[in-house]
């Protein structure tokens, strides 16, 4: 059975030779784009044996003087030239491991791209004055479509769609996440879901310490995508993979805490975590992490866990 079948099998919930499985991290700045990305990413692919390509981002969104809520409607559009070191490697893997496995790019939401473009006064804006921020946010969604589009033309399978802003801290008022954030989430989602066959919903708590957890997986259930990923923790409650696959009726992909035995163990905690992961997988399970493993994790310890997925037979 190859990636392809074995992931397309396990998300049918169809038996398998073995849990798909794939964990993602960031690799150093001179491996982020060009030829230099696709290399190390095939490294990484084939030493931890993965079961799918997912190209990581790098080409941040470039900074922009912003000091109140109404600069936001100033901010550049981008084209196709800026993404070009970046659709550069997205080029030479779907290239390289169309045949092979499916191949993903990682995308970051709108919100994420405005952090790069406006820094740390952002979420104040948008708690000041969302209306004149949602211009920015407009200008921002369209540059990213602009990338978006040009993957699917270079044949990408789908995204993994990472989604901030709805952090149980981040905004006084809930409201402001559902109104002035998650619309343009949706703008993004609903193009690659109706383009593409495999899409990652991506619930993304990277900020956990400084927003929070998520006090609920409910505002993301009308999120489109195929599988989902989020962490099991929420602001002062944990949830199952079964409960998480149930809520979303869709396929679930994580059970490992990103900084947990993956990043700080011994190859054997490493394999000792996936197992306990494993055992209380949802019936629709692909093994990996609740977020990008941070960077110096052991590869040694991504490919034991890998490995226990796919001998797994339960």
């Amino acid at each position: 059975m190859n990636r392809r079948e074995r992931i397309a099998r396990a998300l049918e919930g169809q038996p398998v030779d073995g849990v798909p499985a794939a964990f993602f991290t960031h690799f150093p700045p001179d491996c982020r784009f060009g030829q230099a990305a696709v290399e190390k990413h095939a490294e990484f692919f084939y030493f931890t044996g993965m079961d799918l390509v997912k190209i990581q981002y790098e080409r941040k969104f470039p900074s922009h003087p912003i000091q109140r809520p109404e600069d936001w409607a100033g901010v550049p559009r981008l084209d196709l030239e800026f993404f070009g070191p970046q659709l550069a490697a997205v080029r030479g893997l779907v290239e390289r491991f169309k045949a092979e496995a499916p191949v993903i790019v990682t995308l970051y939401s709108p919100l994420m791209c405005a952090g790069h473009v406006g820094g740390a006064v952002l979420n104040r804006h948008l708690a000041e004055n969302p209306e004149a921020v949602r211009k920015g946010l407009e200008i921002v969604t369209e540059s990213l479509l602009v990338f978006v589009r040009e993957c699917i033309r270079l044949g990408v399978d789908g995204f993994y769609h990472s989604t901030q802003g709805g952090e149980a801290r981040r905004f006084p008022d809930p409201r402001t996440f559902v109104d002035h954030v998650k619309p343009f989430d949706l703008q993004v989602m609903e193009e690659i879901n109706q383009r593409c066959s495999f899409n990652v919903l991506h619930i993304c708590d990277y900020h956990r310490d400084e927003h929070g957890a998520y006090a609920s997986l409910e505002p993301f259930l009308d999120y489109p995508g195929h599988v989902v990923n989020c962490s099991l923790e929420l602001e002062g409650a944990s949830v199952t993979a079964a409960e998480v696959e149930q809520l979303f009726g869709r396929p679930f992909l994580g059970g490992m805490d990103r900084r947990g035995p993956l990043a700080a163990g011994t190859e054997e905690e490493a394999r000792a975590a996936a197992r306990r992961a494993l055992a209380a997988r949802s019936p629709r399970f692909l093994l990996g992490a609740d977020c990008t493993v941070p960077a110096g994790t052991p590869w040694e310890n991504l490919r034991a866990a890998i490995d226990e997925a796919h001998r797994f037979a339960g």
